[in-house]
């Protein structure tokens, strides 16, 4: 059970440092572009959703990695083979909270899917604050 639990932390506490430096960067960057505001809300708009993606592998691999090891859990589908891809595509649907219902977890595997959805959550709502202060940053200076 402690396995369980480090592991899935592990991952989530993965995700939340790639988001922090994703934004963390774009937050220093996007003031020294040379471009118009609406060109940075876009660049803006676009390294979120490159952080998210890639925060969504980190997730897709580690599915890969559980349903490979004995123990930690399947994902079952008609269509699923097994497949990183699939594990990537299973990630998009859990991370998005747009739900699952071609491929469907058992065992333990299920405790990462939960705190995947919350994770993404989060992490999309904190995108989404970082781009509302980056507009109103330039709205109020003007």
């Amino acid at each position: 059970m402690f396995a369980l639990f480090a592991v899935n932390m592990l991952v989530v506490m993965l995700t939340v440092a790639i988001h922090y430096e994703f934004l963390y960067w774009m937050t220093r960057l996007l003031p020294k572009l040379n471009i118009v505001h609406r060109a940075r809300i876009v660049f803006g708009v676009a390294g979120g959703l490159l952080a998210h993606s890639v925060e969504v592998w980190v997730f897709g691999v580690a599915y890969y990695v559980k349903i490979n090891t004995p123990g930690w859990g399947q994902l079952h589908g008609e269509y699923f083979d097994g497949s990183l891809l699939d594990c990537v595509y299973f990630s998009f649907t859990v991370f998005t909270t747009l739900g699952f219902g071609d491929i469907f977890p058992a065992g333990d595997l299920r405790y990462l899917i939960g705190i995947e959805s919350l994770t993404g959550l989060v992490l999309i709502t904190w995108t989404a604050s970082f781009l509302y202060y980056e507009m109103q940053r330039s709205w109020s200076s003007r």
